[in-house]
């Protein structure tokens, strides 16, 4: 049991189970009766997306120092009660069942889910390893 680290719209991995998106938003200009069946997502969970103020700097950060801060201040974020809990609760399930995670990014290193799953990891989550994803067919 494992929980992988995954884009969002890119094909399921075999034994993949429950993919939730950790966005602030919806894919654009899908229908939500078709986020599962293209491989976006089965649930939506945007308590572990950046805010919107956060995301928008990280979007921008070109330096390794402006990543850092997009780190630092992401931590931060996910640190308050709400956002541990999931996370807590994300680390437990991972040893009981199959879950993917994930946001539309194409470079994990300078996304949040990158920063997930590190702090997945200091939880005691069980991970899979680094996948190549493939590129959605219809993100915009």
């Amino acid at each position: 049991m494992t929980i992988h680290i995954i884009r969002l719209g890119s094909p399921r991995l075999p034994n993949e189970g429950l993919r939730i998106g950790t966005v602030r938003r919806p894919p654009r200009g899908v229908p939500k009766t078709e986020f599962a069946s293209r491989n976006y997502y089965d649930t939506w969970l945007p308590n572990l997306a950046p805010s919107s103020e956060l995301m928008a700097l990280g979007k921008t950060a070109l330096s390794d120092a402006d990543w850092a801060g997009f780190k630092r201040r992401f931590r931060s974020e996910m640190n308050e009660a709400d956002a541990a809990r999931v996370l807590d609760l994300l680390a437990a399930l991972s040893h009981q069942s199959e879950l993917a995670i994930g946001c539309y990014c194409e470079d994990e290193a300078r996304c949040h889910r990158s920063v997930l799953r590190e702090l997945l990891a200091e939880r005691g989550a069980r991970l899979a390893e680094l996948a190549t994803d493939s590129p959605p067919h219809t993100h915009t």
